[in-house]
């Protein structure tokens, strides 16, 4: 096992190309659950654009990942300042991650307008602002500006969850 670990070690292109074939895998489940009925004046269908999507996406998997096996690798970006040395800053990304996870537990039952509010704000306290009520007018006007953005603009209705009656 730890033999197979540190052959591994500096590949971490190997987890994006799992991570490719993971949402490859996915496109084409979730494509294979459509349910369409046959049209003559359209034989080719809602499937067919999912379908090849998964199929680039496993494609393009498989591709990197042999590339990596091989022995490639990605270059480095000269054009940014980053200590690549310096470990990752958990107290900046898990709080970051939990705003996005708690958007995605809210957005169904409590709405865009509120979920979307949690989002901003908690993702400019992970950054460093300490700002609270502005960061919080802010938030609740970005969320309010892209709800009715989305329905006006693009006439896609976000969920209003417990402002239904209210938006």
């Amino acid at each position: 096992m730890s033999s197979l670990i540190s052959g591994l070690k500096g590949r971490a292109e190997l987890g994006v190309a799992l991570l490719l074939g993971v949402a490859g895998v996915l496109v084409f489940l979730d494509a294979n659950r459509l349910v369409t009925p046959y049209s003559q004046s359209d034989p080719v269908g809602p499937k067919t654009v999912p379908y090849i999507v998964a199929g680039l996406l496993v494609a393009c998997a498989a591709l990197l990942a042999v590339n990596v096996i091989r022995g490639g690798q990605g270059e480095a970006e000269g054009g940014e300042d980053v200590d690549l040395t310096h470990p990752a800053d958990w107290k900046t990304i898990l709080p970051l991650a939990g705003a996005f996870i708690l958007n995605i537990l809210l957005i169904d039952w409590a709405g865009w307008v509120i979920s979307g509010t949690v989002l901003f704000w908690g993702s400019v306290l992970a950054l460093g602002s300490r700002h609270y009520v502005r960061d919080g007018l802010i938030s609740v006007a970005l969320s309010l500006l892209t709800f009715y953005g989305f329905y006006l603009g693009l006439g896609i209705a976000l969920p209003a969850g417990l402002l239904e009656g209210i938006l």
